[in-house]
């Protein structure tokens, strides 16, 4: 007997619509691409081909475990958290307790509704996630320039002329604050209607073969490059700017510092082209700006991140179609905010600001080495790996061992968690609901699916569960955590005017929401009083006419709605934020700078999403592995020969060598999420690689967001056995 059952993929951004078969014992014998989901149309890569492979690798973890010396005992779940509990009573002072919250909290409806409760539960700032090695430069810009930190527009993919993308890859990623299935499909037919694709990186990935053309630059420059293109439109009056906006003039004044000649030295892309592209994107009929991790993560990320909309406002292109647009989420709610800030607060040893709550991971070594008062003593990591994810990875390692106790919720025993104390395994990926809460607010097209669990629970708890548990634990409080925030949320929205609900009674409205779960209880309110939702009066949107619609419901083209996403003081954009235009300044004094020799850029698989799919077999092996692509002139130049040393300021690896006239001369990329050697997870540790992260500098920072920088790293390289004096 097999049944046939649909869900959401939640390996990527893309949330494509699966649909998989399963034998009576609940294992997946097949997965397919679902040709009724209308988002992605039954389009599939080879991660979601794998999902019933990931979700039953034999080395998940399946009981919590705690750590005694270098050994682990398997615990029942009372035991565990006792665990937890009494060492957080031990702990006198809440600025000792860190929390790291890792990529897959993005993909997981825990993720998305238990965090914050935890995290304040804990009493710490002290919070560090991924976002700052990833996407900071992108919330921080957006923040400062719309007044919300996800107010994020993205490129209107399906309808616009003319895309100029820049270290984007989305042929391998499916897309980065750009959720959209079947990316490959919607760039094909943005040339196939007579539209223009340029893509600018510093290599000639997949899907700058894909495009009409590919522009070399040199890494972490692309900030002067889009300079460079601002300067033009101001100098052939070509901006033309469609909103009233603040800053204009002053943005016009910093651009004169940027005219293509001299940005031409410092990005090695001819001035010639940067006329041309600035002349390309003013006349197009519409046109977007898009640009993701490999302009985020370098140096003047946040520059990079603000003058991609910079470009958007002054060619007209905001807030229109075919040009960049933000999306309307199903589950948006919330009225205006104070106006967006950063830095309210500081870390304690590097003076380092707050960006969105957050610390720079790139600081977290420091706050647990340093002593006095406030040292991290008391480590939470949620489904993360740091040690081989965050800048100089060797030395979080070391600095994990230091720690009086570690908590990981996490499946497996990686190079992260082998330092935990306790290790709370979370259950099956098809034994947990699914609702994209993050990835649904950058969809280029509004569209909403739930994915109810597939499995019964066995006698686990769920991610919700533990989460909850935790904070609970954390608080000292007992109860319903979900009932505390269900009508915290109630009474928010009867407060609030122009709600649907205002003035209407939190019981009522509670006994109204349907679900089997606390989080199917919470996004049944969320729906209900978002834009599309029976509650706000604009449609019927509910947790049950999603169950009903097990394929997805599409909610329509995106629209226009600056007015509503703005939540500026001024309720303009702010083209011209103080804060960036002072590291404009920075900028500017380093646009004479002589560039490295040799550079390090990143790199992106298909078949991988960071470390924590290396221990599937199918995904393994072919493209997907860990090797240095270097130019052949380079590889004749410095005498290599199969393996080669890279060396940086923090560490060196000895790597194999792929030689492809696909990257510049002077920059080589190695794939992150490698470093498996002595895993317990028998796939990785077969293909271990070396993790790029040894060669990394948590030092060196985009300075506005804090962002660590993995892009533009400068390394010597040497044939084996060479041994270079420092």
């Amino acid at each position: 007997m097999t049944s046939t059952v649909h869900r959401t993929c939640p390996l990527c951004e893309a949330v494509c619509g699966l649909t998989l078969t399963l034998d009576d014992g609940g294992h997946v014998t097949s997965v397919r691409g679902d040709k009724d989901d209308p988002f992605s149309k039954g389009f599939i890569c080879p991660k979601g081909a794998s999902l019933g492979r990931l979700d039953e690798d034999p080395d998940r973890l399946r009981k919590p475990l705690i750590r005694e010396g270098d050994l682990w005992r398997e615990v029942g779940w009372d035991e565990a958290f006792a665990a937890v509990r009494a060492a957080l009573e031990r702990v006198a002072d809440r600025r000792s307790i860190a929390v790291y919250l890792g990529n897959p909290n993005a993909h997981t409806m825990a993720g998305a509704l238990y965090a914050t409760p935890l995290i304040k539960a804990l009493g710490t700032r002290n919070v560090f996630s991924a976002s700052t090695a990833d996407q900071m430069p992108k919330h921080v810009a957006s923040g400062l320039m719309f007044g919300h930190p996800l107010a994020i527009p993205v490129p209107d993919l399906d309808r616009t002329d003319y895309l100029l993308m820049l270290g984007a890859n989305p042929l391998e990623s499916n897309g980065s604050l750009c959720t959209a299935p079947d990316f490959p499909g919607r760039l094909k037919a943005l040339r196939g209607r007579g539209g223009r694709l340029v893509v600018v990186d510093p290599r000639r990935t997949r899907t700058a073969a894909l495009a009409d053309e590919h522009v070399f630059v040199r890494p972490g420059t692309d900030a002067y490059l889009l300079f460079g293109i601002v300067h033009t439109l101001f100098a052939e009056d070509l901006a033309r700017p469609a909103h009233e906006v603040n800053g204009l003039d002053e943005v016009r004044e910093a651009a004169k510092h940027f005219p293509p000649e001299a940005v031409a030295r410092r990005t090695g892309v001819p001035a010639e082209t940067i006329t041309r592209l600035a002349r390309e994107l003013a006349a197009a009929p519409t046109a977007a700006v898009y640009a993701r991790i490999g302009t985020c993560t370098a140096e003047f990320g946040t520059l990079a991140q603000w003058l991609v909309d910079v470009l958007n406002v002054l060619t007209g292109n905001l807030d229109r179609p075919g040009g960049a647009m933000f999306p309307k989420p199903a589950t948006e709610f919330g009225g205006r905010r104070r106006p967006y800030a950063v830095g309210r607060w500081k870390s304690r040893v590097r003076g380092l600001p707050e960006a969105n709550g957050e610390l720079p991971v790139a600081t977290l070594a420091d706050e647990i080495e340093t002593p006095g008062e406030g040292q991290v003593r008391f480590l939470l990591t949620i489904a993360g790996n740091p040690v081989l994810s965050a800048p100089h990875g060797d030395r979080l390692d070391a600095a994990f061992r230091e720690l009086d106790f570690m908590v990981s919720v996490d499946p497996y025993l990686n190079e992260t968690t082998k330092h935990a104390n306790v290790i709370l395994p979370p259950p099956r990926v098809l034994q947990s609901g699914h609702y994209d809460f993050a990835l649904l607010g950058f969809a280029v097209r509004n569209y909403a699916r739930y994915s109810p669990p597939l499995l019964p629970l066995d006698e686990r708890p769920s991610e919700a569960q533990i989460l909850a548990r935790l904070a609970m634990i954390a608080s000292g409080l007992e109860g319903d955590l979900d009932a505390f925030v269900i009508d915290e949320l109630l009474r928010k929205a009867t407060e609030t005017p122009g709600s649907g609900v205002e003035g209407r009674e939190v019981a009522e409205l509670r006994d109204l929401l349907e679900g089997e779960t606390g989080g199917e209880r919470r996004l049944d309110l969320m729906l209900r009083l978002g834009p599309y939702g029976e509650w706000a009066g604009k449609g019927d949107l509910s947790l049950r006419k999603l169950l009903d619609n097990p394929h997805g419901l599409d909610l329509g083209a995106l629209e226009p709605r600056l007015n509503e996403v703005l939540k500026t003081a001024s309720g303009l954009v702010e083209l011209a934020p103080p804060q960036l235009m002072e590291d404009v300044e920075r900028l500017r004094g380093k646009l004479e700078e002589e560039p490295p020799e040799i550079v390090l850029i990143g790199r992106r698989h298909l078949r991988s999403n960071n470390s924590w799919m290396h221990n599937v077999g199918p995904l393994v092996g072919g493209s997907n592995r860990c090797t240095l692509q270097i130019h052949p002139s380079d590889v004749a130049r410095l005498g290599l020969a199969g393996e080669a040393v890279v060396r940086s300021a923090k560490g060196q690896v000895t790597v194999p060598v792929e030689a492809t006239d696909t990257i510049m001369p002077g920059v080589v990329s190695l794939p992150h999420g490698w470093g498996h050697a002595g895993s317990a997870q028998n796939v990785a540790a077969e293909h271990a690689g070396v993790s790029v992260n040894t060669l990394t500098d948590e030092t060196t920072i985009d300075v506005p967001s804090g962002n660590a920088v993995f892009n533009g790293v400068p390394v010597t390289i040497s044939p084996t056995g060479v041994i270079i004096a420092h």
